[in-house]
């Protein structure tokens, strides 16, 4: 029992180290993690609905509007109601969002591609094996 626990331990620990360097420039910019993560996404992916934000940064829906909320009030994005169904509401970039995710994405890919250093290739892609596995355990 006590090698789980110390193994669990050691990756929230890892996990949380990194969290904290490679999130400076997110801060940086005054935005949190989540913050990020719904700007990333919608760089990469283009134009989503809240449910597709929450699914891909595994926030709550409850939690994502608040995140949404924050960035519109920043006017780092804006809703668009579906005219066909007014339900659907798409999250899109603004220019001021794209371009401060731009600047902002470089740094933090940079600052993990430094911390990963630490392990040679055939270890990240070990522990990435590792961790997908964990994450898929239901």
């Amino acid at each position: 029992m006590t090698l789980p626990l110390s193994t669990y331990t050691k990756l929230m620990r890892a996990a949380e180290s990194v969290t904290s360097r490679t999130s400076r420039p997110m801060s940086d910019a005054g935005l949190t993690i989540s913050q990020f993560g719904v700007l990333e996404a919608l760089l990469h992916r283009g134009p989503l609905c809240q449910k597709d934000i929450a699914a891909k940064i595994l926030k709550s829906s409850g939690n994502i509007t608040m995140v949404i909320d924050n960035l519109v009030k920043r006017c780092l994005v804006r809703r668009e109601r579906s005219e066909t169904d007014r339900r659907f509401i798409t999250i899109h970039l603004t220019p001021e969002g794209s371009s401060l995710i731009n600047e902002v994405f470089p740094q933090v890919s940079a600052a993990i591609v430094d911390n990963m250093a630490i392990l040679s290739s055939e270890e990240q892609e070990l522990l990435g094996q590792l961790c997908r596995r964990l994450g898929r355990q239901d």
